[in-house]
């Protein structure tokens, strides 16, 4: 690791033994919760019904979100097995996790990505609901640094992935329109 990714390593580690160690995280039920409404099943869910009963864009919305979660999972699975990032309690000796995460490695976090995907796909069709999907997209990246199975920049980096595949699925779909 060069000497660049080693400092932001160190720091990203400081910043979650800060959250975790100083700040004496309690509320983990609660922030369980929030990090399961960011479990794939809800946006399919959402994104079906508004393919079923909304006329205006919930095709355009669906098809959209279908390109972009293809290219978000892809662009995922290769940066995680690239970087390999070990999660925070495999790197850092006495912590464990409130939660066993699904892989081993932690960067990018894919729940955020998929969170600010969905949180732009949101903003681009639906507007007024922006702001409340991109809070909710913030808490659930929260969540996974909270939950310890994350560190802050494997948010920050998921939060970067999911916002850009929202807006290539929008683009790629847009172009049918236009063939």
């Amino acid at each position: 690791m060069n000497a660049f990714l080693q400092r932001v390593h160190h720091l990203d580690t400081l910043a979650f033994l800060w959250v975790h160690v100083t700040k004496g995280f309690h509320y983990r039920k609660s922030v369980r919760l929030i990090s399961r409404t960011g479990d794939g099943v809800w946006y399919f869910l959402i994104a079906l019904v508004l393919l079923l009963i909304e006329h205006n864009h919930g095709s355009t919305f669906f098809w959209s979100g279908i390109i972009a979660y293809a290219f978000d999972v892809s662009l995922y699975l290769i940066l995680k097995n690239l970087i390999r990032r070990d999660r925070p309690a495999a790197h850092i000796n006495s912590y464990q996790a409130s939660i066993t995460p699904s892989d081993k490695f932690s960067f990018p976090s894919g729940h955020t990505a998929a969170a600010f995907l969905f949180a732009s796909l949101i903003a681009n069709f639906y507007p007024t609901f922006a702001i409340p999907c991109f809070i909710w997209a913030s808490l659930i990246g929260t969540s996974r640094v909270l939950l310890g199975v994350h560190y802050p920049t494997d948010t920050v980096a998921g939060a970067v992935l999911g916002t850009s595949c929202a807006f290539i699925g929008i683009y790629i779909y847009s172009l049918q329109g236009s063939l």
